[in-house]
């Protein structure tokens, strides 16, 4: 009786109350954001995300972006075929292991990143001039609680009948 009652509470439940809605909701207007402000300057989110995560002076070894960024290998393989067509990146072999592939910035990918890190930093500040600094603690405090619950599988124990 007791599931029965929060399934048909949760089905009626307003969708601006649901936290996974919040969070969809919010991470595409910031996506949206980030993707308006990359077009301007000939690149996407995707693209500026992989820029900030190469190592400006060594490279990073193709097989480290991909986990560094919770990315597909196939996803990142597009992107990456992206940026070297549009002269933001090399790929070198990597002198440590000759195996895998060292993927360099050029000095216009050093300028995109340059450009991408502005905009995040742009971002994250408007933001925490909006906010108390008790007021983002507890942003991270939540986002941590939820990555750590999922992490260790304690959203869903069971299985339950009532799921749709």
């Amino acid at each position: 009786m007791h599931n029965k009652i929060s399934v048909y509470l949760i089905s009626i439940m307003d969708k601006s109350k649901s936290i996974d809605h919040e969070l969809r909701a919010t991470w595409q207007a910031v996506a949206k954001m980030y993707n308006e402000q990359a077009t301007k300057h000939d690149s996407t989110m995707a693209i500026a995300f992989v820029l900030l995560n190469i190592n400006k002076k060594n490279g990073t070894p193709s097989t480290a972006l991909g986990p560094l960024m919770g990315m597909e290998p196939t996803s990142l393989s597009r992107i990456l075929k992206s940026m070297e067509d549009k002269g933001f990146i090399t790929r070198e072999k990597n002198p440590q292991d000759g195996r895998s592939v060292l993927i360099k910035l050029t000095t216009s990918g050093i300028e995109k990143r340059r450009i991408s890190k502005g905009h995040v930093y742009q971002f994250n500040n408007k933001i925490k001039e909006s906010l108390t600094d008790k007021e983002i603690e507890t942003f991270f405090e939540v986002t941590k609680t939820i990555n750590k619950l999922i992490a260790k599988k304690e959203i869903y124990t069971e299985p339950s009948s009532d799921a749709v």
